[in-house]
């Protein structure tokens, strides 16, 4: 059971301490800012958690739509570059419960939904985890926003082996907003 504190301790952090917010943020339009069409640069570590530096670079658009008016979300990605074509799609749940997003991905080579990350948005930046399986062993994930303007954000994967005590970054979007 102790095995598995660092992984809950990693989540508190996503979630914060109970009771220290007695008026939880309205998260619902947390990711409004993302709504639109955006040219995405992508960095994806070719062998992630192998100790590679290997990456692979990618070029393409982004669209985000709004559904539900405003508490969901769904992402299409169009990506090229001289490893093949990525084409993603993510499907962003938010609970007025929890006051959390829940972030739900497939790519179309796989053709299924992954884990979901679950996680806020906190003095703008978006930090969301889970824990799924990768190469054979359970890892923690971690997505990241920042450096969100009206023109653009950067978005961030990262990996870790040990818990949360290091990680990995293994996926790095950097996006410009297309004008309508």
């Amino acid at each position: 059971m102790l095995r598995w504190l660092p992984a809950c301790a990693v989540f508190a952090l996503a979630i914060g301490p109970a009771g220290a917010d007695p008026a939880p943020h309205d998260g619902s339009h947390d990711f409004d800012f993302e709504i639109g069409t955006w040219k995405t640069h992508l960095r994806r570590l070719q062998h992630p958690l192998t100790g590679s530096t290997a990456w692979l670079e990618y070029d393409g658009t982004s669209t985000v739509r709004k559904i539900w008016g405003g508490k969901a979300n769904l992402v299409e990605l169009d990506a090229v570059g001289p490893a093949g074509h990525i084409a993603g799609l993510s499907l962003r749940l938010y609970n007025p419960q929890s006051h959390q997003w829940s972030l739900n991905y497939a790519n179309a080579a796989g053709g299924a939904l992954g884990v979901p990350t679950v996680g806020a948005f906190r003095d703008g930046r978006g930090e969301f985890y889970d824990q799924e399986e990768f190469g054979g062993r359970m890892i923690l994930v971690r997505n990241v926003w920042s450096d969100i303007t009206p023109g653009g954000c950067r978005f961030e994967q990262a990996f870790s082996q040990d818990g949360g005590k290091t990680w990995e970054v293994n996926w790095i979007a950097t996006d410009t907003r297309i004008a309508p």
